[in-house]
């Protein structure tokens, strides 16, 4: 990946292939009518580009700000006793709801830049275009997956008070903030009920229970999965009968169809599936694709793509499993919500947030786990360079990522760390 921090850096021309090595560039060259449309319209398409493969973003809660380095979200309890009144008796409450705040950073500029050689070239020829466009959008919307996807995995992990100090940034917990438990996947122990329909389907009617029990909102649910997760939905030779696959069953009010690999909704939670999150080998491991889990030297960090820069926005961390770089840890003794999670407090002892993110398949969630903020939304800057005889092309954002309500992600587990 080309390493945009440095100036004096090399960048790849998409067309050739060859490097063209930085260095100061020469002022924009006056935009004829095409050049001005090329652009007009390559702005336009890194956005289409952008939207259509970006699949975690819409999922949240987004709001943009137009100045400063992050937004304030504020989080209130609930005030839910009642009581029956005596007349003429002063009416006066006994207290009040807790208040506290999530607070959701910028990251550093993020940046695809392309630089395209003989322009006039491409401006006629607008079908070279769509290949430089679809990967400028491509290649920011991975990033934007990816980081999303580290955060749900934070907030679904967060099952109490002292794990949530440990995941989320910057958190400041209260008395009355609800937490959701995890779910697990069937129940053999070399973790293959995670990869079978029914068991699959009953873990996301499980997930939708448990976050009903706690009061959340049931509208906007959605079940986020890899390709591979998605696809072992309608293998047959995983179901012992056709009782496996009643969730397609139209006689009793399934979903979806077989033959069209059309995803059924289940519980009246669609599922969404993304490439970035994790995938089966041949054999059948499971490699997740966003964390460094590795059994030597595991650390938890977030792995392929590009990371905030520590000496500007501090995010670096960010999207690490813990902020303080300690993923194993003894639990207090019943650390938990006020309110609490069946099986959501730890009861003491040791804790390996890496195996429970090692075994984790699938989400459920709401709008409201993970929150966006964008301080520069997509934007295309272009320069025509004479000594390199070719334009500049730079697509950037400004937005950053975390965690918003824990109790509204609830992760779907197999009983085993790396097959099934």
């Amino acid at each position: 990946m080309p390493d945009f921090q440095n100036e004096t850096s090399a960048y790849q021309s998409i067309r050739s292939g060859i490097s063209n090595v930085g260095g100061a560039g020469t002022p924009s060259r006056a935009g004829t009518d095409p050049r001005e449309l090329f652009l007009k319209l390559y702005a336009g398409e890194v956005m289409t580009a952008f939207q259509t493969k970006n699949v975690m973003m819409p999922l949240g809660r987004v709001r943009t700000i137009s100045k400063g380095k992050e937004a304030q979200f504020i989080m209130t309890g609930k005030y839910r006793d009642a009581a029956y009144h005596t007349p003429g008796a002063r009416i006066a409450p006994d207290a009040v709801a807790s208040h506290s705040e999530r607070l959701v950073t910028i990251d550093d500029l993020l940046i695809n830049a392309q630089f395209i050689p003989k322009i006039d070239e491409a401006i006629q020829h607008y079908d070279v275009r769509n290949v430089y466009t679809q990967e400028a959008g491509y290649g920011l919307s991975k990033v934007a997956d990816q980081n999303i996807l580290r955060i749900l995995t934070k907030a679904a992990l967060a099952t109490n008070v002292e794990r949530a100090s440990k995941l989320i940034n910057n958190y400041k917990s209260f008395d009355q903030e609800d937490f959701s438990a995890n779910i697990t996947i069937g129940s053999t122990a070399n973790g293959s009920d995670s990869r079978k329909p029914k068991f699959i389907a009953k873990a996301i009617m499980d997930a939708r229970r448990e976050l009903e029990k706690i009061g959340a909102p049931l509208d906007g649910l959605v079940c986020i999965m890899s390709t591979d997760s998605y696809y072992d939905l309608f293998d047959h030779t995983t179901a012992s009968d056709v009782v496996d696959l009643s969730i397609f069953n139209r006689d009793f009010g399934g979903t979806g169809a077989i033959g069209s690999m059309q995803a059924p909704t289940i519980a009246g939670i669609p599922i969404v599936t993304t490439p970035h999150f994790g995938s089966f080998s041949s054999a059948g491991t499971w490699s997740n694709k966003l964390f460094n889990l590795s059994a030597a030297g595991a650390t938890g960090n977030a792995t392929e793509g590009p990371v905030p820069i520590s000496g500007e926005s501090g995010r670096n961390a960010a999207y690490n499993i813990v902020n303080d770089g300690d993923p194993d840890y003894t639990a207090s003794i019943n650390k938990g919500s006020n309110v609490g999670a069946d099986g959501g407090t730890d009861a003491g002892g040791a804790v390996d947030l890496i195996d429970e993110v090692k075994k984790i398949r699938f989400f459920v969630m709401a709008k409201d786990a993970v929150a966006t903020v964008k301080l520069m939304d997509l934007a295309v800057e272009s320069e025509y360079q004479i000594d390199r005889q070719g334009t500049l092309v730079v697509s950037k954002y400004a937005m950053g990522h975390d965690v918003l309500r824990p109790a509204m992600a609830v992760a779907c587990k197999s009983m085993h760390a790396s097959t099934g």
